[in-house]
């Protein structure tokens, strides 16, 4: 299982939000590039970008500060916010991003999204953001009419290379994982999925690495690695024994 640290910006800074709110953004650092250098150093070969601006958005807003990232870290890059273009998507690959992920545009232009995933075999990757078991966009702000489940099977035949499953509900707010709701979104989909939203510490790392066989790919944590809650060498060697 993979664990993908993550970091959000916010004109320039790295932030974590609480629940997707811009207006309770909590600012960890303003060198994203440094911090992405850290996360190497705990033995990070994954990191998780998020153009938070560019989500609502709907184009690059923090673009600076992702060029600087991709300058300095020597792992996969997964980048996520307002990339909503073919020439969004492919200038973002030709700068050495590993993955893309696609979250709006997945409910309001699937064909787009199948399209690049086809082009890009293994590069998209589509985010299912929840929120009471529907699906949130356009940076989490409007909630849709659609189940979680739905929009993911969409993808099972297109080639996507993982579902990114957050329960918004719990992002920012160290709750824990949603453990059950990730695990059944595995097991009724075709397709890997990365659990995000409330990782609070190891036990969280632990219980989805149990369940790696399942379809768990991997992980992702933000606020408890910025205040020391989470070890990142201590989580993936954990997450490397599945």
């Amino acid at each position: 299982m993979i664990v993908f640290p993550a970091i959000d910006l916010k004109a320039g800074q790295v932030v974590r939000l609480a629940e997707g709110d811009m207006d309770r953004a909590t600012v960890y650092g303003d060198d994203p590039a440094a911090q992405a250098l850290l996360f190497a150093e705990a033995g990070s070969q994954f990191l998780h970008v998020v153009d938070l601006d560019g989500s609502f958005a709907g184009r690059a807003e923090n673009r600076v500060a992702v060029e600087a990232i991709l300058d300095v870290f020597p792992g996969h890059v997964q980048l996520g916010g307002g990339i909503r273009t073919r020439e969004a998507v492919e200038g973002w690959f030709e700068l050495g991003v590993s993955r893309i992920v696609m979250g709006s545009a997945a409910l309001k232009d699937p064909e787009f999204v199948r399209d690049m995933a086809k082009e890009f075999p293994g590069g998209i990757v589509v985010a299912v953001d929840a929120k009471d078991g529907m699906v949130a966009t356009e940076g989490w702000a409007d909630v849709s009419d659609v189940e979680v489940v739905d929009l993911a099977r969409r993808f099972e035949d297109a080639g996507v290379a993982s579902l990114l499953f957050t329960d918004i509900g719990r992002d920012g707010l160290l709750k824990g994982v949603n453990i059950d709701a990730t695990v059944e979104l595995a097991r009724r989909v075709d397709i890997p999925v990365i659990a995000s939203g409330g990782v609070k510490g190891l036990d969280d790392i632990h219980i989805l690495a149990l369940h790696a066989g399942e379809g768990i790919e991997g992980v992702i944590t933000g606020r408890a690695l910025y205040e020391g809650r989470l070890d990142l060498a201590a989580a993936i060697a954990i997450a490397g024994r599945s």
